[in-house]
């Protein structure tokens, strides 16, 4: 038998009830696409690099991933499309930063926690 696992059925009905409809009411299928998106590792790479920078031209984004244009635009594109990224168009220059505050912390609460557990280690 293992050890993390109740080994007695007991439910809270009060609290079983009120996260249901929290969850009901956040819709927890449009907040999954967002991790789905940042689950990819050239995807997380670019949305870190942009928390660090206000914005970043997809040429700067592919050199920094290590990607063709072609390749860091798609990645950006989906991006954007999910809502986690913005762009502006300068010229034949296309730039791109994050949507808002929400997503760089998004971001940086991840790689600040990925730290702290490999520090632990």
């Amino acid at each position: 038998m293992t050890k993390d696992v109740c080994e007695v059925t007991c439910i809270d009905e009060e609290k079983v009830v009120r996260t249901k409809n929290k969850l009901i009411e956040q819709n927890p299928l449009e907040v999954a696409k967002v991790f789905k998106a940042l689950s990819d590792d050239t995807r997380i790479k670019i949305a870190y690099a942009l928390s660090l920078e206000d914005e970043l031209c997809v040429c700067d984004v592919a050199n920094i991933v290590g990607s063709t244009t072609a390749t860091a635009s798609h990645h950006l594109r989906l991006l954007k499309n999910i809502g986690l990224a913005k762009y502006r168009k300068e010229g034949k220059l296309v730039f791109y930063s994050l949507d808002d505050e929400h997503v760089k912390q998004l971001i940086l609460v991840a790689f600040t926690h990925h730290k702290e557990v490999v520090e632990v280690e």
